[in-house]
């Protein structure tokens, strides 16, 4: 039998062991899944409701275990996994208050009956496969919502966070949901495809590359079953004329250090328009060399290591291509010594088409400054992207950022003189490579329903 070991990237010592289990295992698992869906589907919202409401509850009570749990295991900084576990009791606290009315019947007047019903019926059980960099976020975002929505749900998680997938699995019955209604599936890809065509899996959701979206959805589109996708992205923070440099400094920084500079939607080009390019430069690169790398846990560590040392090793390689294809290294961009996946907040200058710097997804702390002509400029560049997750703007004129970010940012979403991961009030999702589909702001909930009409005749 196969195991999966989890690392401390910390460190580089082993954590834990776990076993996968075999096809055959797996499928029985979704079939135990697609039981506990047929009695969970004709719950009220409401019981759903009280359901979710017990689940953010549950992580609340348990938020330090897990949350130093997520930090050994993919070497968050212990106070961001302590926020991810809020986060998702929020997103708990959200989809219970709203839930019920979000998937409420809806009464229609069609021409040709008396009158007419939508009601959003669940429609099975939902396949998520999900990524290392917010162990409980990318688990809660889709898992909270199909099960309101009154699904049974199957989880593979990146073998990184093994450990915090299961514990999650623990916490959600602890919060009262019926047993294999949330199941985790310790297994490997062949087998993942498997599940993807498994006659009782209805939908799949997977957060991850775009390479690794092109293959599940290639895979769920031969048995003709719906997919989202939340895949990577490159995205353009603008830096126009007007910004408030300061602010806008310290903005672009937590933009793409957060998290270790790991997520999704964290800042990665920085387009700033030629009149203020030399004094944002300076201010920018004086942010990052501030930065202190050091233990995830320690309270004066400002960034912790990367989640694998392989992947440390990938982005040493992307940035040692930018470079010998012009890019300039204004700040790190070498791998220190001793033990751990550490690596420094960089900063590279001179980037341009035909740099991974450019064209790719750096997934770590790794920035490119890009220099453009002036606003309307930088507005080009920030769309020259086949990605389009998130991207920001720093502005003196709000009224003037809004217009460019509704009309022209060719993005899912828009932060202004701010940087977020997420809120569950807002929809979350991209365009283009970036992926398709949305979650959270009462989107997500109706993704893998049944919008079903019913029509009424006279009575």
């Amino acid at each position: 039998m196969s195991t999966i070991t989890t690392v401390n990237p910390a460190t580089g010592e082993n954590i834990e062991s776990f076993e996968m289990i075999s096809a055959k295992d797996a499928a029985a698992k979704v079939e135990a899944c697609h039981k506990a869906f047929s009695e969970w589907k004709l719950k009220s919202l409401e019981d759903r409701a009280a359901v979710i409401g017990g689940i953010g509850k549950a992580l609340r009570d348990n938020k330090e275990e897990l949350a130093q749990l997520m930090t050994r295991e993919v070497g968050k900084l212990i106070g961001d996994s302590r926020d991810e576990i809020e986060l998702c009791a929020g997103i708990c606290d959200y989809t219970a208050a709203t839930g019920p009315k979000e998937l409420a019947d809806e009464k229609r007047d069609p021409s040709n009956a008396a009158r007419g019903i939508v009601t959003y019926s669940p429609i099975g059980v939902i396949y998520g496969i999900q990524p290392w960099n917010f162990p409980a976020y990318q688990v809660i975002r889709y898992a909270i919502a199909s099960l309101m929505a009154g699904n049974g749900v199957l989880l593979k998680h990146s073998s990184l966070c093994t450990g915090s997938g299961l514990m999650i699995e623990k916490i959600f019955r602890e919060g009262g949901l019926p047993e294999n209604l949330f199941t985790v599936l310790v297994i490997d890809h062949d087998t993942s495809d498997e599940i993807i065509a498994h006659d009782k899996v209805r939908g799949v959701t997977l957060t991850g590359s775009d390479g690794a979206g092109r293959h599940v959805a290639e895979k769920a589109a031969k048995v003709i079953k719906k997919t989202v996708l939340e895949l990577g992205s490159n995205d353009a923070y603008l830096v126009l004329e007007d910004a408030d440099l300061a602010k806008a400094a310290d903005v672009c920084a937590q933009a793409r250090l957060y998290n270790n500079g790991q997520t999704c939607i964290n800042g990665k080009r920085f387009i700033v328009t030629d009149k203020v390019y030399d004094a944002f430069l300076e201010k920018f690169v004086g942010r990052f060399e501030g930065v202190k790398l050091g233990d995830p846990t320690a309270k004066d560590s400002d960034m912790g290591p990367m989640s694998s040392a392989d992947l440390r090793d990938d982005l040493q390689k992307q940035v040692d291509e930018s470079v010998s294809k012009g890019a300039k290294i204004a700040c790190g961009g070498k791998i220190p010594d001793g033990p751990g996946a550490f690596y420094p907040a960089t900063v590279l200058t001179d980037v341009a088409p035909g740099q991974p710097a450019y064209d790719d997804e750096l997934f770590g702390p790794v920035a490119s400054v890009i220099r453009a002509k002036d606003d309307e400029d930088a507005m080009r560049l920030a769309n020259d992207s086949r990605y389009g997750l998130g991207g920001g703007i720093l502005c003196g004129d709000t009224d003037r950022a809004i217009e460019l970010a509704s009309k022209h940012f060719d993005t899912g979403m828009v932060y202004i003189n701010t940087y977020g991961v997420a809120d569950p009030s807002m929809p979350f999702g991209g365009v283009k490579n970036s992926g398709y589909g949305r979650e959270h702001g009462g989107f997500g909930v109706k993704e893998f329903v049944n919008a079903k009409a019913i029509f009424i005749g006279a009575e």
